[in-house]
């Protein structure tokens, strides 16, 4: 199968981030789906859309569609995908790929059991700079790496009713954010052995500001610092003993960096321009992916999502926030 027919589930900004970033790299969009009628006609008027849907279950069931792009809420995307996954869609679901590691595993699964792709939509990592990134460290150029270093911080809204400040919808920095960073240590450098995370918590509960240090494999460290208070320089690094990356800001988005020896000398730099926000390359890797029969990604397979959402668990039972339902 080549050349996937995409269905979008939800109308959000993300949903619109996304599908311009499709129609950017030429690839098929012919379904959108949302709980309001008015709200899905209008988003396939400005994308140029053949099919809206008045509803999540219309959308999935279909046929011309192949793959769903989840866009909800983080609290309904093991809902949402499960529902595509039972009507035979592959799926890539925005991050965090759920609320916690139990609703992951509920999707890997069930993937597994339908035959169907499933993917994290942790569109950095498919960015070229990070690829270029990953054959660097596959060839040995930095020797040992000894730590790794990624902050995210926004000036986000303060309103307890905003996104981010929700419980009820999973708010907080943690997984709107620090997923980001936490996801790009674990890349690098494996699955935490020890995880220490401390965090600010806002008046309604969910936390403004989190910061984690973790010990991985062979005792390399890794920190991040994620807050929605406040714009920081959003830079990131990896050091070795032999080099180090130094990514420029913003480093999770398409951006440049340098290969730096012990002594200042550069070695290698990287730039590179993309058309759009770069949210087409995850896009195109699950097509490539569909394609050749796989049914889960090579650079972000879903047990390591399903894992990094338990470092997650973990960071949120240090610093004290459950969502409702004890989820």
């Amino acid at each position: 199968m080549t050349g996937l027919h995409w269905g979008i589930l939800a109308t959000g900004g993300i949903a619109h981030a996304f599908t311009s970033d499709l129609r950017t790299a030429g690839l098929d969009v012919v379904a959108v789906g949302s709980r309001r009628l008015d709200s899905a006609r209008a988003f396939a008027a400005q994308y140029d859309i053949p099919h809206a849907h008045g509803s999540y279950e219309e959308l999935v069931a279909d046929p011309d569609i192949d793959i769903v792009y989840i866009a909800t809420p983080h609290p309904g995307h093991v809902d949402n995908a499960l529902l595509a996954l039972d009507h035979g869609k592959h799926i890539l679901v925005e991050k965090p790929f759920t609320l916690n590691a139990e609703e992951a595993a509920l999707i890997r699964d069930r993937a597994a059991e339908k035959g169907l792709l499933a993917m994290e939509a942790m569109w950095t990592r498919y960015l070229p700079h990070m690829v270029r990134i990953r054959d660097i460290l596959a060839a040995g150029t930095l020797g040992e790496i000894r730590v790794v270093s990624a902050d995210h911080t926004q000036k986000i809204s303060t309103d307890p009713a905003h996104r981010l400040n929700a419980l009820e919808l999973g708010g907080g920095a943690l997984l709107d954010l620090g997923i980001y960073p936490i996801s790009f240590a674990v890349d690098v450098l494996g699955l935490p052995e020890q995880i220490t995370a401390l965090a600010r918590l806002s008046d309604a509960g969910s936390d403004a500001e989190v910061a984690t240090a973790f010990v991985h494999p062979g005792g390399a460290v890794s920190t991040t610092v994620s807050s929605s208070r406040g714009a920081g320089t959003n830079l990131a690094q990896i050091v070795g003993t032999e080099a180090r990356i130094e990514i420029d800001r913003v480093w999770y988005t398409p951006t440049s960096f340098r290969v730096v020896r012990p002594d200042g000398e550069v070695v290698e730099e990287f730039r590179t321009e993309i058309e759009g926000r770069g949210m087409q390359f995850q896009a195109l890797a699950a097509e490539r992916l569909a394609a050749a029969g796989h049914r889960d990604s090579d650079v972000l397979p879903l047990d390591e999502t399903v894992a990094i959402m338990g470092v997650l668990d973990e960071v949120r039972r240090q610093i004290g926030v459950t969502y409702p339902g004890g989820r």
